[in-house]
């Protein structure tokens, strides 16, 4: 496969998914899911509660990806101008260079169990830590499949949580998910064991449920950005500013990393995996040590002159159970990606967040943020202003030749158009 596309955002749909279909080996008939008829209703109404109809998004794809050595193409579900477009910008630069290097740590869950009550609550706690292998077999034979297929209950860590005048125990079950996302494993376990928890520790059991600081599942990603590739070393030297400013500043760190989970979002959503759980454990990890909310992201200048850009976050993502199984779309995106398991999946995409990362610093330290991304947003301007299907092309062209993005101007190009027909 290769995933360097020139001119790919100028073709037509259908000649998008030939190529999508030639590139990466998939059939055409797989891609008929993101069609506005590949998820109906019926199928939907099992999917939530209280169903009238569905909801379409569009689904694209990011072109340029090098992850590992090997090309990829990345499906993404947004409905904001500019992502997939940054996506596959960030991945072209890094590609120069070798591409996406990454790594993770496996597909670790916890689920924690809250004690209240206890009159001795470190001495509950070395309790349980006594009875952990008899807790941690009576966890583990709610879902001996798990255990078959190489996962399983790992360990039981026991903390106290000071509170106003409160001392909780607090029981965390560590479960090695594997392809899946684990919420449901996890949350059956810690129920199952919840009365023999309180009973050990003499206490009484409130919270029995997941944690989404997924801080024992984390996937990573790095890549060296050619410094001429980027514009020069005043280039390298302005996104570096960029980052530190992310770092130190907790309000440049908000925007700075809701720009990471653009593309983060966008796969896990395209993926059929949980976006809100994906976005708490990002955001819980962005604060760091010091207790302060900070970058996502690192950037370094190198010793040849290159910027190199690296990314760790919580990605408790999976292959298995949900929507990915469920909704013909996720599993058309799952396809497109080529992933075998849990674990690249979560890699790829926090590579994509990188790519993001790369291509908003870049363009933050050259020309500024607006130019492109209203460039993009302009045809969204032309339909909200009245634009019909051969019109939107031509007002969008105007604005962005005037780099006027205003309503007013929208209007008055249609307008204008009209009057000279």
């Amino acid at each position: 496969m290769v995933s360097r596309i020139p001119g790919f955002r100028n073709l037509s749909i259908s000649e998008r998914r030939k190529i999508v279909v030639e590139t990466a080996g998939i059939d055409i008939a797989d891609l008929a899911a993101f069609d506005a008829d590949g998820f109906d209703v019926e199928a939907a109404s099992h999917l939530s509660e209280n169903v009238l109809g569905t909801f379409a998004l569009p689904v694209g794809v990011a072109t340029n990806f090098t992850v590992n050595g090997e090309d990829v193409l990345v499906p993404m579900v947004t409905e904001e101008a500019s992502v997939i477009a940054a996506a596959s910008n960030g991945a072209r630069f890094a590609r120069a260079l070798g591409g996406f290097h990454t790594s993770s740590t496996g597909s670790i869950m916890q689920a924690q169990i809250q004690l209240v009550d206890l009159v001795d609550p470190h001495a509950a706690r070395l309790r349980l830590l006594e009875a952990r292998t008899e807790l941690m077999d009576l966890a583990a034979a709610q879902d001996p499949k798990l255990a078959e297929v190489g996962g399983g209950v790992r360990d039981l860590v026991v903390r106290t949580v000071n509170f106003d005048d409160e001392t909780y125990v607090v029981a965390h079950l560590v479960v090695d998910v594997r392809d899946a996302m684990g919420a449901n494993a996890v949350n059956t376990m810690a129920e199952a064991i919840a009365d023999r928890v309180a009973e050990v520790a003499g206490g009484r059991v409130v919270l029995r449920i997941l944690t989404n600081k997924a801080d024992m599942r984390l996937a990573r990603a790095r890549a060296v950005l050619d410094a001429e590739t980027l514009g020069g070393p005043p280039v390298v030297d302005d996104m570096v500013h960029a980052y530190k400013l992310a770092a130190g500043d907790p309000y440049r760190a908000a925007t700075h990393n809701k720009g990471i989970m653009n593309g983060i979002s966008a796969v896990v959503l395209a993926t059929g995996n949980d976006t809100r759980a994906v976005e708490a454990g990002a955001h819980s990890h962005a604060v760091g040590a010091e207790g302060r909310y900070t970058s996502l992201s690192t950037f370094e200048e190198n010793a040849d002159g290159n910027l190199v850009a690296t990314l760790e976050l919580p990605m408790p993502v999976g292959l298995v159970g949900g929507a990915t199984k469920t909704h013909p779309g996720a599993r058309a995106a799952v396809a497109l990606t080529g992933v075998s398991s849990a674990s690249e999946l979560a890699e790829l995409i926090t590579a994509v967040g990188l790519a993001q990362n790369i291509a908003a610093l870049r363009v933050l330290a050259s020309e500024g943020v607006q130019r492109g991304h209203m460039s993009l947003h302009a045809k969204n301007i032309a339909i909200a202003a009245g634009a019909g299907p051969d019109e939107i092309a031509p007002v969008a062209a105007q604005l962005i030749a005037k780099r006027n993005f205003g309503h007013d101007q929208a209007e008055a190009a249609l307008a204008e158009l009209r009057s000279g027909r």
